[in-house]
């Protein structure tokens, strides 16, 4: 009863608030909320449009797991992808933002866009696909050409000896993103009078008063970062079907999303599609824990 009253007087105080939050909250509810459900849901049916849903229980999880070696190969490749790309992508929007943070403000304007801007570079894929041609025209086989470290064109795209490491390095060319943009703006709200006390108490250096005075202040930046890195890093697939098509040559670049989009757009089995989105959002969710309990004890 004290809790049932508690919850109204809440709703009484903050009912502007909430008025305001409401048309979020419903459409989260229904467009993000509902569709997760529902995936679930159907991730244990075999469910093709034309027809009613029928439960077939863990068969779809089974066939995934001891059946498809190409999911098997996907899923590797993404946890590969997401251990690698999203602890670089957080260090680097870190790190960026810290480098910047004591330069004058016209210059820390123009250095933030200079960051920001791969980001938004609509352009960034014909960008890459003209840096990494197969031909002697490709920006980089020409340069190593001309210099002497190859004699013939490499196909960069098509070879699938290089088709990770080029996927790991065209996403980190453009991660400093919305997590980036917060760390600069955090950087500007920490009192410098911690850095003063700092140096009093025995900070050495600059390095010691970031990890052990400016980490502790910045933990919510660092977990919405966590948060954008991770779910970008997990979600990786148009990225790489632009680069190498869908599916790439010996699925070398193949990931989750591709292989859950070919059940799904190709197929039309949305039963094992809805599977793979299934376990895509359990290891998201997971990986965001991991990440929150490490971030919890930095700087302790």
């Amino acid at each position: 009863m004290k809790s049932k009253n508690n919850f109204l007087r809440g709703l009484k105080k903050y009912r502007v608030s909430i008025c305001f939050s409401l048309p979020f909250l419903i459409l989260f509810f229904i467009f993000t909320v509902v569709p997760v459900f529902a995936a679930m849901i159907l991730g244990f049916t075999r469910y093709n449009i034309l027809e009613p849903p029928v439960f077939v229980g863990l068969e779809n999880y089974l066939r995934l797991f001891l059946k498809d070696d190409i999911f098997m190969l996907a899923l590797k490749n993404t946890l590969l992808f997401a251990c690698i790309s999203a602890p670089l992508s957080m260090l680097a929007c870190l790190i960026g933002a810290w480098m910047i943070n004591d330069f004058p403000p016209i210059i820390r304007a123009v250095l933030t866009f200079v960051f920001y801007a791969p980001s938004l570079a609509g352009g960034a894929i014909g960008i890459w696909t003209l840096i990494l041609s197969g031909d002697t025209y490709g920006f980089l086989n020409n340069f190593l050409i001309q210099w002497g470290f190859i004699s013939e064109p490499v196909q960069w795209l098509s070879d699938t000896h290089y088709m990770f490491g080029i996927l790991l390095i065209v996403s980190l060319w453009g991660c400093l993103g919305t997590g980036f943009l917060s760390y600069v703006a955090a950087f500007r709200s920490i009192d410098k009078t911690l850095s003063e006390a700092a140096a009093i108490d025995g900070i050495k250096n600059r390095l010691q008063e970031l990890w052990y005075i400016t980490v502790p202040i910045l933990r919510p930046q660092l977990m919405f970062s966590a948060l954008i890195s991770i779910t970008g890093s997990f979600g990786v697939g148009s990225l790489s079907a632009s680069l190498f098509g869908n599916p790439s040559p010996n699925y070398a670049a193949h990931t989750v999303v591709l292989h859950m989009e070919d059940y799904s757009s190709v197929r039309y089995d949305l039963g094992i599609a809805c599977a793979i989105a299934t376990i895509l959002f359990i290891l998201m969710v997971s990986a965001n824990k991991l990440i929150g309990l490490f971030i919890a004890r930095v700087g302790k």
